[in-house]
């Protein structure tokens, strides 16, 4: 189950050594915490653990990383194919992301601002989504 965007005030944030932030630990269920019952979410959003102890929540953080923030996503839109994008930004309000440039900075993407929590039709890419690379003939 993916957290929802309501009240996070007893959600304790994760940093790195850097200090940059890779995602809070809440209370498991929603229920004030003791011993076991805690759950790691990422920056998107998405629960990393079901009920553990602190330490465990911490670990799974910290073995989850940010590296998915580099990777395509597909956004998926009403009557038309799904776009291939790139995340530009993901604060606990809103997702920004911007149609796959595949690294021309000169070039002007559109951006898309989809809401906190990631919602499904944000998605990694799937077999037989377009990728950019490959031309259909049709």
């Amino acid at each position: 189950m993916d957290a929802d965007a309501g009240d996070r005030s007893g959600w304790t944030p994760h940093r790195r050594e850097d200090g940059e932030l890779v995602g809070w630990i809440r209370p498991a269920d929603g229920v004030e915490a003791a011993g076991e019952d805690w759950t790691a979410v990422d920056v998107l959003g998405r629960e990393v653990t079901a009920s553990v102890d602190w330490l465990e929540a911490e670990a799974a953080l910290e073995a989850h990383g940010l590296a998915f923030l580099a990777d395509p996503w597909m956004l998926e839109r009403e009557g038309v194919a799904p776009l291939r994008v790139r995340m530009v930004e993901v604060t606990p309000d809103r997702i920004v992301v911007k149609a796959e440039d595949y690294g021309d900075m000169s070039a002007a993407s559109e951006r898309f601002v989809v809401p906190w929590p990631l919602p499904p039709r944000l998605r990694p890419p799937r077999p037989g989504d377009p990728d950019g690379f490959t031309l259909s003939r049709g």
